[in-house]
């Protein structure tokens, strides 16, 4: 689904909101994600799931064409855990 199905779908199934608002809260809603993670902090979503900063440690890489040793930096990722209630509603 992309971001212009998003809001169509969700415009659909609330009342009163125009497609340009449920754009606005969408964006907004990314944006406080985005600098919630960049701030090093979690966001639970009750029902929804987790999204939590880890740190992946450097390592040592080969590349499998060369052979070449390879040093990968250190680096944050973002790692989503999704909510019993999300898993069970997608097993079926």
């Amino acid at each position: 689904m992309t971001k212009p199905e998003l809001i169509e779908a969700i415009s659909k199934k609330t009342t009163g909101l125009k497609k340009k608002d449920v754009e606005a809260v969408l964006d907004a809603y990314y944006e406080t994600i985005t600098e919630t993670l960049a701030h090093g902090n979690n966001i639970g979503v009750k029902g929804f799931g987790t999204f939590a900063v880890h740190e992946r440690k450097a390592t040592t890489a080969r590349n499998p064409q060369t052979g070449e040793k390879i040093d990968v930096p250190a680096k944050k990722v973002v790692k989503f855990s999704p909510a019993k209630q999300l898993k069970e509603a997608v097993e079926g």
